[in-house]
């Protein structure tokens, strides 16, 4: 087997190419499957969002102690994340907060979810 490096010319490509993609901004939820618990969060980034939120239950620093209280007990295999709604690309940068608040205070009365920090 051959290893390959990349040229300096792909790399490049490669960094303007992630700079260049689109990252969506939104609602989420974490839904306990074990309970049919849900939290609702909003994030800048929710490509990144799950990630971040997994990650810091994993490592048992999650600042939301009832999900990781529930991810401790019932496990990873009992959550699941699901977006529920994305910010219009078109929405102005000076918006984005409340716009993102609006969501959330949407998603949490809609599903009687409990907030995500």
């Amino acid at each position: 087997m051959e290893l390959r490096m990349e040229s300096k010319a792909d790399r490049c490509e490669a960094a303007r190419q992630f700079k260049e993609r689109k990252v969506e901004a939104g609602a989420y939820a974490v839904r306990g499957t074990a309970d049919g618990a849900v939290w609702v969060g909003v994030a800048r980034n929710l490509g990144a969002a799950r990630n971040a939120c997994w990650f810091s239950l994993r490592m048992h620093s999650h600042r939301v102690a009832s999900l990781q209280g529930a991810w401790d007990v019932d496990g990873e295999d009992a959550f699941t994340f699901e977006v529920l709604e994305t910010l219009d690309e078109d929405t102005h940068p000076m918006a984005v907060n409340d716009s993102l608040k609006a969501l959330k205070a949407r998603w949490v009365a809609t599903l009687g979810a409990l907030p995500l920090l």
